[in-house]
């Protein structure tokens, strides 16, 4: 396959309403479309779903819309792609800059499952027709605030509660919700908040019975998290301490957690995403796909993902009206009792709203 030219779209998309992590707030999802042509004239899309400040990975938009522009298309027009996984070595010299190739490597499982008259999830070799799902809700300003949305989601149907937590806003938060919802399947996510002087407080949290705590110590570590995980006996869930297949075999040497959230978008893509599940399939480890506040296009590839036997848990894919009035495919995401179907049609399923990219991009580029 010989890829001939590629549109970028720098897009300001906004959220139904603000979401709060221990990062700080976010009231629009900015992010990057990449659209790349083939020589057949088909058409893939990937997204890049890095932020407009490096505060969750060293990445941020307007630094990987320039390596898009300038180094990764231009690398990708010059090759005969003979499959999606070539993608990942062609941009080898690259270092880190994990969500930028996403979009490409991405976008070319797209073109490929097209070729191939599959469905991504097909093709991929995806064995579900419908993925369970949860939900992440950001820091609230009480804890009512918090039982009102999530008896909001539970009748939505959504089979897990993520709620973001914060030095503060944690275990007396978490103790309430489980007065009132003693059954639920209830997890916390830290997003790196924590350090092992915080100890004490995660022990405490073991009487909460939680499915799990995500990431609760500095980004990338993974010594500290196994020191925490031999403290107390909730499950530990990496996620920015999981960026590649090699720290995921890491992770099972020193103990540092026993389970994975896989973000597509942040592992560099379908690619490597594959290769942390085939892992952690063979290693017992579970699995689930974490989201990034996503639009349609990148929704509909963790859907996709997510239909791999290794994803064993609820997945933070909620529909796209949790998050947008507009999302850039039409129809949105959907949920149907507590689960998304995943769609049929070839490559990513789903019809790319113009209206919409074109209303809510700020900056687009050609490259050929």
């Amino acid at each position: 396959m010989k890829i001939v030219s590629a549109n970028l779209y720098k897009i300001n998309l906004p959220l139904l309403s603000v979401v709060k992590t221990s990062y700080g707030e976010m009231g629009n999802k900015n992010f990057i479309l990449v659209e790349l042509e083939n020589e057949a004239g088909i058409h893939g899309y990937g997204e890049c779903s890095a932020f407009s400040i490096p505060f969750y990975t060293e990445e941020f938009r307007d630094g990987a819309y320039e390596l898009l522009k300038k180094q990764l298309i231009p690398l990708l027009l010059k090759e005969e792609i003979k499959s999606p996984e070539q993608i990942q070595d062609l941009y080898s010299g690259i270092k880190r800059n994990n969500m930028a190739k996403s979009a490409i490597d991405n976008a070319i499982w797209d073109l490929f499952a097209q070729t191939e008259n599959l469905s991504l999830a097909n093709y991929i070799g995806g064995t579900k027709k419908s993925i369970q799902s949860g939900i992440s809700i950001g820091i609230q300003n009480s804890p009512s605030k918090l039982i009102h949305i999530i008896k909001q989601a539970l009748n939505d149907g959504y089979e897990r509660i993520k709620v973001k937590i914060k030095p503060g806003k944690d275990y007396e938060y978490l103790k309430f919700i489980r007065q009132h919802f003693p059954s639920i399947c209830l997890m916390a996510d830290a997003n790196c908040a924590y350090s092992l002087k915080d100890i004490d407080l995660f022990k405490k949290m073991d009487e909460l019975n939680l499915l799990m705590i995500e990431q609760p110590l500095e980004p990338g570590d993974l010594i500290h998290h196994a020191k925490l995980q031999f403290e107390i006996k909730t499950p530990i869930c990496l996620d920015e301490s999981i960026n590649s297949l090699s720290d995921a075999e890491a992770m099972l040497e020193l103990g540092s957690g026993k389970i994975i959230n896989i973000k597509v978008s942040k592992v560099g893509g379908i690619t490597s995403a594959k290769e942390i599940q085939n892992f952690a399939m063979k290693n017992n480890i579970q699995c689930w796909c974490g989201g990034m506040y996503s639009s349609g296009v990148a929704r509909a590839v963790d859907v996709a993902i997510a239909t791999l036997p290794g994803y064993t848990l609820p997945n933070d894919i909620s529909a796209s009206n949790h998050y947008f009035s507009n999302d850039i495919i039409s129809p949105g995401i959907e949920l149907k009792n507590g689960n998304i179907e995943v769609p049929t049609k070839v490559g990513l399923g789903v019809n790319l709203n113009w209206k919409i990219i074109k209303k809510y991009t700020i900056q687009s580029d050609f490259v050929k």
